[in-house]
């Protein structure tokens, strides 16, 4: 296969010409430097599309979602020669003609400040399997520069998927420790506070949240017990809500660090209390809108409330959950599309669990009206979805995101709030 040069590529580069295909790590095109160079992130306008996923038997799938068709023409680059090289053989045999290499990614575009390069906002927060291995090490990885630390492995009354194999040092949190079965809304301040320091967190403890896809079956009578990766996700929002300053996400969850091939432990490891949070909760009050604030939103020219449901859910087919009964949406609600159903987020993520890239979530976003100029928020059911939905934003750096916390379940259940059914501008109901 052919190669380019970097004079030739920033070419292309300005002039928006040529699909350019990264084929490093998420981790590696989000932002982190894993092999030392200048500066991290990816050459503007490159698609994420990592040498690993060439693993699965629908690789090419995954390549005609992000739009990379057989007529294009296609620059690849990775850390290595080599990598680019096995990516573009997979891209030859699958019927494309058109490709380059570019092999000078670490020695000439990231040490150069003037070729463009983009990464995702607030990156240090969504962390890899290698980054939080070499915390583990006594190391001082990257962005890091506190002294205690907690991991925490979320799930939802199952601490089996706890049990049956862990990252060492993680404790369990259930995610009814932060949220209240009635409502499925965030606990309140005292109960907050008394769950976090149970599991030893203070508002300055670093925070490493992960969960484990365990395969939901809409069938079983807790189906979010098999959906810890987004539970995951549901403890951060609640924890940056009360106040903790630094809560990450392990990106792609237990997946991610089982993928890495490092040791995996069945100890039952006992928390460790302390006394104190050490400041009031909530501290940051505005990342959650109640029913009133919904209401405001959808009469507001400066905000929109997104509806992080699948379609089934949106018209009315299906209320999503085996204990809610009403079915439909809230009118006026912008629809954010999760994928098939309450316990599965498959259009904010990659086959390995790894967050979507965020340039793809961006543009269907903006096609759909939900922009970062306007203040966001979020719903689903009861808040997971929402809540993932709100990370990616807020990931983004987008300045007023939210989770509408009661979702349609607490909408739902006051008869006196209007809804919807049907396929909208079809004769809903």
């Amino acid at each position: 296969m052919n190669t380019i040069s970097t004079t030739a590529l920033h070419a292309k580069v300005m002039e928006g010409r040529g699909t350019i295909i990264d084929v490093r790590p998420v981790d590696a095109y989000n932002g982190w430097k894993m092999q030392n160079e200048a500066r991290g992130g990816h050459i503007r306008g490159a698609k994420s599309l990592s040498l690993k996923w060439t693993k699965y038997l629908d690789w090419i799938e995954i390549v005609r979602s992000k739009g990379i068709m057989p007529d294009q023409q296609l620059i690849i680059y990775g850390y290595t020669a080599s990598e680019a090289e096995k990516v573009g053989f997979y891209f030859k045999n699958a019927g494309y003609h058109k490709i380059r290499l570019y092999n000078s990614f670490i020695d000439e575009w990231a040490t150069n400040p003037d070729l463009p390069m983009e990464r995702l906002e607030r990156y240090h927060q969504l962390v890899s399997a290698h980054w939080l291995k070499s915390l583990l090490s006594g190391d001082n990885p990257p962005h890091y520069d506190n002294d205690k630390f907690v991991i925490c492995h979320a799930h939802y009354r199952n601490r089996d998927a706890y049990l049956s194999g862990h990252i060492p040092g993680a404790v369990d949190i259930d995610t009814l420790a932060l949220e209240a079965p009635e409502t499925w809304n965030r606990r309140s301040p005292e109960e907050l506070q008394e769950a976090l320091q149970q599991h030893g967190i203070t508002a300055d403890t670093t925070v490493l949240l992960y969960g484990k896809f365990m395969s939901p079956n809409n069938d079983d009578p807790f189906p979010g017990s098999a959906a810890g990766d987004i539970g995951a996700v549901r403890c951060a929002f609640i924890m940056m809500y009360a106040g903790v300053k630094d809560v990450r996400i392990l990106n792609g969850g237990f997946q991610s660090w089982q993928d890495e091939g490092y040791e995996i432990s069945y100890d039952d490891v006992p928390k460790k209390p302390v006394n104190e949070f050490g400041v009031g909760i909530p501290q940051k009050p505005e990342l959650a809108v109640d029913i009133p604030g919904a209401k405001e939103l959808l009469t507001s020219n400066e905000g929109e409330l997104v509806c992080v449901r699948s379609w089934p859910e949106y018209i009315g087919e299906v209320s999503g959950y085996n204990y809610i009964e009403k079915k439909g949406r809230i009118p006026g609600a912008i629809f954010g599309n999760c994928g098939s159903d309450a316990y599965h987020m498959e259009n904010y993520r990659n086959l390995d669990h790894t967050t979507r890239e965020y340039h793809e979530i961006e543009a269907i976003w903006k096609d759909a009206g939900i922009t970062p100029d306007k203040h966001l928020a979020f719903y689903c059911g009861t808040g997971w979805r929402g809540s993932e939905a709100f990370f990616n934003a807020w990931l983004m750096g987008w300045p007023r995101v939210s989770v509408f916390d009661g979702g349609w379940f607490e909408w739902s259940n006051d008869p006196d709030n209007p809804y919807e059914t049907g396929v909208p501008g079809m004769g809903s109901d």
